[in-house]
């Protein structure tokens, strides 16, 4: 093993390779040993601890990551070059259902200040939401957003947080009993009754496949004083419909503004765990830590939720023997048995990863990312598995099947009820996910310091061996409590967030 202050961070006793804790030249010592690196190793990054011959598997975290495709000898470069995917067979022990997750007692259980919405549903920010049914109603709905952030319509209102304009690329062109269908009005019906909105109005352009009416009756959505809807074609145009709407707007702010903070149990929190723009670091710092703050929110009452089915694949054993039951198991299982078909059918496979950046950031098969991805979600029960977009009603650790891609992932996750979102990145990301509050966690101090302005968390010491992973869990732990009670992340003083509304497209557009 090596120390704290070692060039390199052994994750496992089994491993057969060590990661940079930073670059590493040619001919100089890894601190493993008297290991010297035959090649430049970059930060976070892989070098070989022992001979591999081509053919065997490479372990990482005490897993498989890969197999070899050529001899490795210690102290070289292990990456895409000399390191392929490798089928994913595991022991499932599906649904052992041995884990427990250890309460806390009610009376101990930490509380935060949020909007009471009744029902149980709590929102962590009180906002007025205006959703699009159809991407030919997206730039009136823009227009009515803009009046009141840019323009100063929101002036006297000072306990709403703004108009949230949701527009999407879709909507039309689509078959009313296809899966794309379901899932377009689960997103929108989420987002319509999400706690962090104070009130919605819904605007469609009129003769659109995506009516709005039906997706009200199947949800047994009401319409009132905070719930409106309309149309421009009925309305009579652009501009009518902006002057219209502005004015239903009007009428719901001082309703809206006379929403209070109240002290609420941690079981109002739902927190979306997400990942993005990840590197060779994010399976040893971010990560874990994340799933240290998940686990105690867990333990508190809360839910946590994990997502990207495309991320967790080879690493989804891990998970089904966490699930209480093996129905539990097997659904996850299940949706992975999906994504093999979907990629199939649409000429690709599952294992088209990672993305470019992943591997300039050390990270080579899809097994590796998944690995350090699954770490997000801690060591608590698996309790339930969601279809995108579904409502989230389980309290504790869950999963929601969704893309691997950002935007369209946290879209399922806040359509599901999660008012706060933590984003581990280790190349740097900049989204805002409007309307629930996004905590940005950087995996690596370099990145942190370079975009500083749009990170929130640095979980870059434990790599350097000058912080731990638990007192860093600790530490996003207090800061999404501070969050969900109206601390302001990066991306909300910036006022970041208005464009990453993408819920999933499905299907033919036709």
């Amino acid at each position: 093993m090596t120390s704290a202050s070692a060039p390199i961070i052994i994750l496992n006793p089994l491993d057969d390779v060590g990661v940079a804790r930073a670059k590493i030249g040619k001919g100089e010592a890894t601190g493993y040993q008297d290991l010297l690196a035959k090649d430049f190793i970059g930060r976070g990054h892989k070098v070989a601890l022992k001979a591999i011959k081509a053919g065997q598997e490479v372990l990482k975290f005490g897993q498989v990551i890969g197999v070899a495709t050529a001899d490795i000898a210690p102290g070289e470069h292990i990456h895409l070059h000399n390191l392929a995917m490798v089928p994913s067979e595991h022991d499932y022990q599906m649904g052992a259902g041995s884990l427990t997750e250890d309460l806390l007692p009610v009376a101990e259980r930490r509380t935060f200040m949020g909007f009471d919405r009744g029902g149980g549903h709590v929102g962590t920010r009180n906002y007025i939401g205006v959703i699009s049914s159809v991407n030919c109603s997206a730039t009136v709905s823009r227009y009515i957003a803009d009046h009141f952030n840019r323009m100063g319509g929101l002036e006297g209102f000072g306990n709403v947080d703004g108009v949230v304009a949701l527009t999407h690329g879709g909507g039309c062109a689509i078959n009313t009993k296809s899966e794309g269908y379901r899932i377009l009005t689960r997103t929108i019906q989420g987002y319509a009754r999400h706690p962090n909105f104070g009130g919605v109005l819904m605007i469609g352009l009129g003769c659109e496949t995506n009516q709005i009416a039906p997706i009200l009756e199947h949800y047994q959505i009401a319409e009132g004083a905070l719930l409106r809807t309309m149309t421009i074609q009925q309305t009579g145009g652009t501009r009518k419909t902006i002057e219209t709407a502005i004015e239903m707007i009007k009428e719901m702010l001082p309703i809206v503004n006379q929403a209070v903070r109240t002290e609420q149990p941690l079981s109002g929190l739902k927190l979306a765990l997400e990942c993005g723009g990840s590197d060779g670091y994010s399976g040893i710092s971010a990560n874990p830590a994340l799933g240290v703050a998940s686990d105690l929110l867990v333990r508190h009452g809360a839910t946590s939720v994990l997502a990207e089915t495309p991320e967790i694949y080879g690493a989804e054993h891990l998970l089904t023997r966490r699930a209480v039951t093996p129905d539990v198991a097997k659904k996850l299982l299940d949706r992975i048995d999906w994504w093999r078909d979907y990629t199939a059918r649409n000429g690709d496979e599952l294992n088209n990863n990672p993305s470019y950046g992943n591997k300039q950031g050390g990270l080579t098969t899809i097994l590796e990312k998944s690995l350090g991805a699954v770490a997000k979600g801690g060591s608590m029960p698996l309790k339930a598995v969601y279809e995108y977009a579904e409502p989230v009603t389980a309290s504790g650790f869950v999963f929601m099947d969704t893309p691997g891609y950002d935007p369209a992932a946290v879209t399922g996750q806040v359509a599901g009820g999660c008012n706060v979102i933590c984003f581990t990145t280790g190349r740097g990301s900049v989204s805002g996910f409007k309307p629930a509050p996004c905590i940005k966690i950087a995996t690596n101090t370099d990145m942190y310091d370079h975009m500083e302005e749009d990170m929130d968390i640095n979980c870059g010491a434990i790599v350097t061996g000058e912080d731990t992973i638990e007192a860093a869990g600790l530490r996003i732990f207090e800061d999404i409590i501070a969050v969900a009670s109206g601390k302001k992340t990066s991306s909300e003083i910036y006022d970041y967030g208005d464009n990453e509304f993408v819920p999933w497209q499905v299907g033919a557009i036709t």
